[in-house]
């Protein structure tokens, strides 16, 4: 019989308010509904990567000429890369009492002059728009002027918590180390419920910016959320780079493609790896094997995401793991009904307020095709819920499905970036694999 596998700690992690784990989870589950809705080497870039209250990391790229800074939310989720733009750009619901956003930083066309906008017979407008909506533009005669449009159309960005729409510009992107001329970015004038700068589409496809830079492989090592907000407290994300096969301790797993999602789709930029069995405490989740891989419909499947912050379980999975976690823990710890209520996560065990107090929670795991394997410490697993009303639990910091069916067409499992901290995540777009190492990522 397999030993169970347990951490213990000293409360040494942060306590969260409830309305703030709240947020998280609510922001988490948006993300995942958009997900089921949406079905030569180049020069190494290297930049800090930023936590945020809201969820999301952050990291800044230079926009035209001379370069404009503007943070960005590293997302492995989406492909497209837009920025908040212009002197009208508009932000609705962008801030809130947990995340203020005090001034957006917004990039301005007419201060640079390698700016292009888009035409609408432009190859690269393809990448965003049917072929219906193409044919009236690609039929216009040359001398047409006032009855066929000249620009690509506006585009429309829906995510799980909010939207984006604008203009699309071929305008010079700088790396730092490099410059790349006639990168297609979107210039967002209206957003709503979108993070304080724009977002960088690192998923796969043409769009992505990996894609359009040259890029055979990219890395982020995620900091601690503890650091969220905090001055000169960063990981780093790293853009192109030689192949490090010598790094034996990366650990890596084929990427996947669903072969039941239509090309084009929104689900076709997501990064798919076959997991292959869940653990608590070293001990195997009994689940059913086929809920582990895509199904003829698209949904199920195992993707990972940077920009989903609570990792997702459909709801069949999400029982059998909530159920390991209490039989691991039962008779150390009860459940607190009034804190998952509250907070939106489950389980979660009460704990005593003592900063002495010492937590022995099991261990999650996840096993990958290939020989790749998280085992995540106890700050990867659980986060502290306090409310002087109440008093202090451990939740789990994963979100869970609807059982009604609702969310019956998303991925059975987003791995999510809380379950990522402290870990470099290697994307060899070249080989078609990712790694996973686990290391310090602060200032890394």
């Amino acid at each position: 019989m397999a030993p169970l596998l347990l951490f213990s700690l000293l409360i040494l992690l942060p306590f969260y308010p409830f309305q703030y784990l709240a947020t998280l989870v609510n922001a988490s589950l948006l993300r995942a509904r958009h997900i089921r809705n949406h079905q030569t080497t180049p020069k190494l870039s290297q930049a800090p990567l930023y936590p945020h209250a809201y969820g999301g990391y952050s990291f800044s790229l230079g926009f035209g000429t001379p370069p404009q800074p503007i943070p960005v939310l590293l997302d492995t989720g989406s492909d497209v890369t837009w920025i908040p733009c212009t002197s009208s750009y508009s932000c609705r619901k962008c801030s809130s009492p947990s995340n203020p956003i005090p001034k957006i930083p917004t990039f301005f066309p007419k201060r640079s002059s390698s700016v292009r906008l888009l035409g609408c017979k432009n190859p690269k407008c393809s990448w965003f728009h049917s072929q219906d909506t193409l044919d009236s533009c690609r039929d216009c005669p040359s001398n047409s002027s006032t009855q066929c449009p000249k620009l690509c159309p506006p585009y429309i960005i829906i995510y799980g918590s909010g939207s984006t729409a604008g203009i699309l510009l071929s305008e010079t992107l700088d790396l730092g180390d490099r410059t790349v001329d006639n990168f297609t970015v979107g210039c967002s004038v209206y957003s709503i419920a979108q993070p304080a700068g724009g977002i960088a589409g690192f998923g796969r496809g043409v769009v992505s910016l990996p894609a359009q830079v040259g890029a055979k492989r990219f890395s982020y090592c995620l900091v601690s959320r503890r650091f969220d907000d905090v001055d000169g407290k960063a990981g780093s994300v790293v853009i192109g780079g030689e192949q490090e096969d010598s790094a034996a301790d990366i650990s890596f797993t084929p990427m996947k493609k669903n072969p039941n999602i239509k090309k084009g789709s929104a689900a076709s930029v997501y990064y798919y790896v076959d997991l292959k069995k869940i653990t608590v405490g070293g001990k195997k989740v009994k689940i059913k094997k086929k809920t582990l891989v895509p199904r003829e419909d698209g949904s199920g499947g195992t993707i990972v995401d940077s920009g989903t912050t609570f990792t997702y379980l459909d709801a069949a999975l999400m029982e059998a793991v909530a159920a390991a976690f209490e039989k691991a823990v039962a008779g150390r710890y009860n459940r607190s009904a009034m804190v998952e209520t509250a907070t939106g996560l489950r389980p979660c065990f009460e704990i005593g307020s003592s900063p002495g107090t010492v937590l022995e929670l099991p261990a999650l795991g996840f096993d990958f095709k290939g020989g790749a394997e998280l085992r995540l410490p106890i700050e990867n697993n659980f986060v502290i819920a306090s409310d002087p009303a109440v008093g202090s639990a451990a939740c789990l910091a994963v979100i869970g499905g609807e059982k009604d069916g609702e969310s019956a067409m998303e991925p059975a499992v987003i791995l999510g970036s809380f379950q990522q901290q402290n870990y470099e995540v290697v994307y060899d777009l070249e080989r078609e694999r990712i790694g996973f190492q686990r290391k310090p990522c602060l200032n890394s």
